[in-house]
């Protein structure tokens, strides 16, 4: 459980559904107290602070990603890369296998979605627009991002509810569960059927979409396993949906808690970028992502031994008023350039362009709509996970223009 008495040794676990309400406070006595947490219990170690997260961040060679990016035991070690794919590689592997995903993520093609976007952005929020009551989440934020992300990968409209559903579960954690809980578990096995059924049907048929792109690539001059192209799957669902879902829903609430914020965009609908970026720094849905030190590092006067467990708390690192003035204050006007909501150095995250983009067409199309909006907090719902912070629900009632 966390503690945030001020009597009391602050303690810190991700699994702890207070902390998946607020972490906020939290996080400011750990930076404080402990900027080199160590959890005895659970067995790992966190860095709370903005230099120090950065710092870890951009050195690939101390802090290690080969054993995975989350903390649960099921996804650490040499087969995390399994269901996490270059996410949980180190250079040179990382680079050499980040390259050949990256060709469905370059510029170029990332600027043509836009006019389907767009088109996507209409055809859920339309319906959502006419009915004046509806939820935030389940009706239009969490069914864009798997949208745009299925049509990359070429899933069947009619699969995309069901995989929806079933990304879910990959992040959801049970209350006193420190591992992926048997519906998790569940959800993966049968996302890897889906996955291979479809590989199997791109090798005997390519179409204009990444797995075919991925089934004819190649890495050091052979093609990619099934094993290979299932773990970028697995990777986009989770990275490419769950996230930018959280981040459009997160806006909306925080734009809704701040009314002298929410009236920037809405008043000027070029503000929706500086929108987008400070909520990403205020309140962004990746909150904490691991890593594995190759040697013994020093820290703060303690030591983490090589091998250990330790989470960059993300969260933190955008609220340290080290590197941000005032930052528990949710302000569109302040600079944002030190966030590290995207990661730093190799791994920073290959779809934030996209996800900027989903986010800025969405959220333009909803300050052209809609003149003013009202959230009932009583049954707003936050999803529980470890690394991910965001709304499960959130139902909304809009005034539209």
């Amino acid at each position: 459980m966390a503690t945030t008495d001020a009597t009391q040794r602050v303690s810190y676990s991700p699994y702890d559904y207070e902390i998946h309400e607020d972490p906020y406070p939290t996080y400011a006595r750990l930076r404080e107290e402990a900027p080199l947490y160590r959890n005895t219990e659970l067995d790992f170690w966190a860095l709370s602070r903005h230099a120090d997260v950065t710092a870890a961040f951009r050195d690939t060679a101390r802090f290690s990603s080969a054993n995975g990016v989350s903390l649960e035991p099921t996804a650490t070690g040499p087969q995390a890369s399994r269901s996490m794919s270059f996410l949980a590689m180190d250079p040179p592997m990382h680079g050499r296998f980040r390259s050949l995903v990256s060709r469905g993520f370059t510029p170029g093609r990332v600027a043509g979605l836009e006019p389907h976007i767009l088109e996507l952005t209409r055809q859920h929020l339309e319906p959502a627009l006419e009915a004046k009551n509806f939820d935030f989440v389940t009706d239009f934020a969490g069914r864009l991002p798997m949208d745009v992300m299925s049509e990359m990968m070429g899933f069947p409209v009619s699969d995309r509810p069901e995989i929806r559903r079933l990304a879910d579960l990959l992040v959801h954690r049970d209350e006193g569960v420190f591992d992926v809980p048997r519906s998790g578990i569940e959800a993966a096995v049968t996302l890897a059927r889906y996955f291979l059924d479809m590989i199997g049907e791109r090798r005997r048929q390519r179409r204009e979409d990444l797995v075919s792109a991925l089934v004819d690539a190649e890495l050091d001059g052979e093609r990619l396993t099934d094993a290979d192209i299932m773990s970028v799957l697995f990777l986009m669902v989770v990275a490419g949906n769950e996230t930018t879902a959280k981040l459009l829903a997160n806006a909306w609430y925080w734009a809704w808690r701040n009314p002298a914020e929410r009236a920037k965009p809405f008043a000027d609908p070029t503000r929706v970028d500086a929108w987008i970026e400070e909520t990403l720094r205020f309140d962004g849905s990746s909150q904490a992502l691991a890593r594995t030190p190759t040697v013994d590092v020093e820290l703060h006067g303690e030591r983490i031994p090589k091998d250990a467990r330790v989470l960059l708390l993300i969260g933190s690192a955008n609220r340290d008023p080290r590197a941000f003035v005032d930052p528990d204050r949710y302000d569109l006007d302040r600079a944002t350039s030190e966030m590290v909501s995207f990661g730093a150095g190799r791994h920073s995250c290959l779809g934030a362009p996209l996800a900027r983009l989903e986010a800025r067409i969405a959220l333009n199309e909803l300050v052209r709509r809609v003149r003013d909006y009202d959230i009932d907090p009583s049954g707003a719902k936050r999803v529980h996970s470890v690394n991910v912070r965001g709304f499960e629900s959130l139902p909304t009632t809009v005034e539209t223009r």
